[in-house]
């Protein structure tokens, strides 16, 4: 849905897009990275209102390299 503007589900294009945020004491949509909350990475949503379908993605290539240095290797094969 980032990419294709149709959802993968049911093909409608009426997607929405939910910024990710860290509020106040971990709150929002995000994964932490360090002890402070300004550490945490942003994840956002993009949901299909049509079937419900909701995708999460990590938009910043940036906060790609974080996760990776907070929590190593990829399982699984490449």
């Amino acid at each position: 849905m980032k990419h294709g503007n149709a959802c993968p589900k049911c093909q409608a294009t009426n997607i929405l897009r939910v910024p990710g945020r860290v509020g106040a004491y971990g709150s929002g949509n995000n994964v932490p990275t360090g002890f402070w909350v300004t550490d945490a990475v942003s994840v956002t949503r993009y949901a299909c209102l049509s079937c419900g379908f909701v995708e999460e993605w990590i938009d910043d290539p940036y906060d790609l390299v974080r996760l990776y240095k907070k929590y190593g290797q990829p399982t699984g094969s490449p």
